[in-house]
């Protein structure tokens, strides 16, 4: 509802109110009118906060910050951490500059890795796995699954314990998680055959 069908609603609830002999003070029906509107910026606030502040950007920024994460992962420092620490110490983000003068740290803080992980087709896969992300795992990796069928596709929460690179000319990654149950499993073909049996984590 927007605020002209809300201030009618409880205008015609004032009505009936008061037609029944019930009618409220004025005090009373300031409390439902603030009560009413403090709901009304909750419920956005939660519509705002489900929806992927990358969706914001436009593509030319989603581009810069695509450039700007594969850069500080090629140098092996989060991207989220030297952002903020160029915004504490007054230094020039370069590309992602847009991000402090337009957007602002709240909106910096809604980013998740799921949300990246949305956008896997424009990122390339820019966000890479790090010892202590937290991710869910497909029971695909150690049973068979089918999308019909009597064993199908369930997601479990882990946390990357290490990461390993094998150079042996085709660049495969993979890496050790632990289980919410204090399992640990090793995901071969982290980027590549198993990409799709991992995801991130909504936390």
């Amino acid at each position: 509802m927007n605020p002209a069908e809300i201030e009618a609603t409880l205008q015609a609830a004032f009505n009936n109110c008061e037609a029944a002999g019930c009618a409220l003070t004025e005090q009373q029906k300031e409390i439902l009118i603030q009560a009413i509107a403090h709901q009304q910026s909750s419920l956005e606030d939660i519509n705002r906060a489900s929806t992927n502040p990358l969706a914001e950007l436009t593509i030319e920024e989603r581009r810069s910050f695509w450039e700007y994460i594969k850069e500080q992962q090629q140098q092996e420092r989060d991207w989220k951490i030297q952002l903020l620490n160029d915004w504490l110490m007054s230094r020039d983000s370069g590309k992602v500059q847009f991000i402090r003068d337009r957007y602002g740290l709240q909106w910096l803080n809604r980013i998740k890795p799921v949300h990246i992980a949305e956008y896997a087709d424009e990122t390339e896969d820019a966000l890479r796995l790090k010892v202590g992300d937290r991710i869910e795992v497909s029971n695909g990796l150690w049973e068979w699954v089918q999308e019909t069928g009597p064993c199908q596709r369930e997601w479990y929460s882990c946390t990357v314990l290490q990461i390993k690179e094998a150079y042996d000319g085709n660049n495969t990654t993979s890496c050790i998680v632990r289980l919410s149950n204090g399992a640990e499993y090793e995901i071969q073909g982290v980027y590549s055959w198993n990409r799709y049996n991992w995801r991130w984590s909504p936390e």
